[in-house]
């Protein structure tokens, strides 16, 4: 059987994930996407296929292990080969690191960095079988430096980044790309609009980032030709400071 190629987007929000499955099922990927609710992929995999596209959703707690190794083995049997891999994943919560709790720093690691770890493992399980592949992370500033308040977003975001390094050095010589993005920047959605409007109004001025040129960017990545592979890619609109 010819499967066609699979861009699995972990973490397939109304934003940045949304685009990047978008992105990648208009260059005839077929777009499996995931969260922790299936119903709310309703109306993103509904968008693929109206445009022409083929979608799947899947609803999968990227934590638990069990759920992330039977996701992979459906789609890798019933579908086709995951040739692209997007970690999308933030829980980016703030909070001083006076009233931190144990259990909040925890989950934010477990879902920032460790649910990376669990997914991308079983993706280079099978794309190392083929010498093929592409894996992406979807990093932040808070990789590069931790913020005041943000002690357990930065301590995942730093965790996410080292083990896309550590991949990309084992499994470049496999043929697998493997890239870490960071995302520096608001970007435009629902959330920014309602909770920070005066940012959202820097939107006409380009200050915010649109979730189609970052997906636009990742398959940039993904069609990277690899004497010329990108390891880590920042993206920030040109007002942002850094």
């Amino acid at each position: 059987m010819n499967k066609k190629k699979v861009v699995l987007v972990v973490g397939a929000g109304d934003a940045t994930g949304g685009a990047i499955a978008k992105r990648f099922a208009q260059e005839g990927f077929v777009a499996c996407v995931t969260r922790r609710s299936a119903d709310k992929l309703a109306p993103l995999v509904d968008s693929i296929r109206a445009q022409g596209g083929d979608a799947h959703g899947f609803a999968c707690d990227a934590r638990k292990e069990d759920e992330v190794i039977a996701l992979i083995e459906q789609i890798e049997s019933q579908i086709g080969p995951i040739e692209a891999f997007v970690f999308n994943i933030g829980a980016n919560v703030p909070c001083s690191i006076l009233e931190e709790t144990a259990r909040k720093y925890f989950k934010i690691w477990e879902m920032a960095c460790f649910s990376g770890f669990l997914n991308a493992r079983e993706v280079a399980k099978r794309m190392a079988s083929r010498q093929r592949g592409t894996i992406l992370f979807t990093g932040a500033t808070a990789g590069l430096r931790g913020a005041s308040g943000f002690a357990a977003f930065a301590g995942a975001k730093h965790g996410i980044r080292a083990l896309a390094q550590s991949m990309a050095r084992e499994l470049g010589p496999m043929n697998i790309h493997v890239a870490h993005v960071v995302v520096d920047g608001a970007i435009d959605t629902d959330f920014i609009r309602d909770n920070f409007p005066e940012k959202y109004a820097t939107k006409d001025a380009d200050g915010i980032l649109n979730p189609e040129h970052i997906a636009d960017n990742y398959w940039y990545l993904h069609a990277q030709p690899r004497d010329a592979w990108t390891f880590e890619l920042d993206l920030r609109p040109w007002s942002e400071r850094w």
